[in-house]
């Protein structure tokens, strides 16, 4: 049924999808009192829980496919999207959130190039300019913070700025990667592992920390659940999925609708209305992902 119900699904549909999914964790985010590495550590740990049964009755010959090399490879893919996240975080103590979030949003560059040197995927005029384009919606859409008066520079912006490109970096490294090794490796098994070494490297950097893994609240663990079936499911591993059947650049760049859905998001239910230079990035990012999703092959 699973992989019927695959081959009938387009997949800039299911991108789509995906993004509005993982649209909803900013707003999860606010909604919850924890540390952000501790909400990023039970997301992806309940996520890989609620797959896990797939795991060992549909797809358990799946990992057959998983060669020593390709199981090492994803295991650090996972661990990259876990620093990816821990950088990201930190840097948010040190810099500008809208510094933060507009280095961060940058990893589309270094999928560009790093698609165009490992995986032989041309990149193109109309592509490298929809790249461009909402890149630039998205430096648009943080500086409209600054015009607002809403950020602050941080005591080490430099530093910062620094852990935010780390986070774009390996972000990009978690696009690329899977990219590649889901040419070869089916969906479920291929996150089983990802998601296990990001969990496993998470839960690493909360001990290394001494956050407060325990004795969260009800309200607490359904925010957790819903972090993992919202952007967990619907949102990454969807995301895996289409990077069998789209270019890496098409998705990495369309990750960039994420601010603009939770910003839509904010308005319904924080009732935090954006500025008019916040709406204007809006549709310059969504313009920039129409021109380089219609690009691609």
């Amino acid at each position: 049924m699973l992989a019927r119900l695959e081959a009938r699904t387009p997949p800039l549909l299911a991108l789509a999808v995906a993004i509005v999914a993982v649209s909803t964790s900013a707003i999860l985010a606010r909604w919850s009192a924890a540390d952000a590495v501790v909400l990023a550590f039970y997301r992806v740990l309940l996520t890989t829980l609620l797959i896990a049964p797939f795991v060992f009755t549909r797809y358990r010959g799946e990992f057959d496919a998983f060669g020593p090399r390709d199981l090492l490879i994803a295991g650090l893919t996972g661990a990259a999207l876990a620093v990816h996240f821990s950088a990201y975080f930190e840097s948010l103590e040190w810099t500008s959130v809208a510094a933060s979030v507009t280095l961060v949003q940058s990893q589309p560059v270094f999928v560009a190039l790093g698609a165009a040197l490992f995986l032989s995927e041309r990149i193109g005029l109309r592509k490298a300019a929809g790249i461009s384009v909402a890149i630039v919606g998205i430096v648009a859409m943080s500086a409209s913070e600054f015009v607002a008066g809403a950020a602050v520079a941080g005591s080490r912006p430099l530093f910062g700025n620094a852990l935010a490109v780390l986070g774009a970096f390996m972000a990009a490294i978690y696009v690329l990667v899977g990219r590649s090794l889901r040419q070869r490796v089916a969906l479920v098994p291929y996150v089983m592992v990802v998601y296990s070494a990001c969990a496993l490297t998470l839960l690493v950097v909360a001990l290394f920390q001494d956050l407060q893994l325990t004795g969260y609240p009800t309200r607490e663990w359904l925010i957790f659940l819903g972090m993992a079936v919202g952007p967990g499911i619907f949102g990454h591993t969807v995301i895996n999925w289409a990077l069998e059947h789209v270019e890496s650049s098409v998705v990495s760049v369309s990750l960039l609708g994420e601010p603009v859905g939770a910003t839509l998001l904010g308005v319904a239910l924080l009732t935090e209305v954006p500025g008019l230079a916040t709406v204007a990035g809006g549709v310059v990012v969504l313009t920039g992902i129409y021109i380089t999703s219609t690009a691609r092959a």
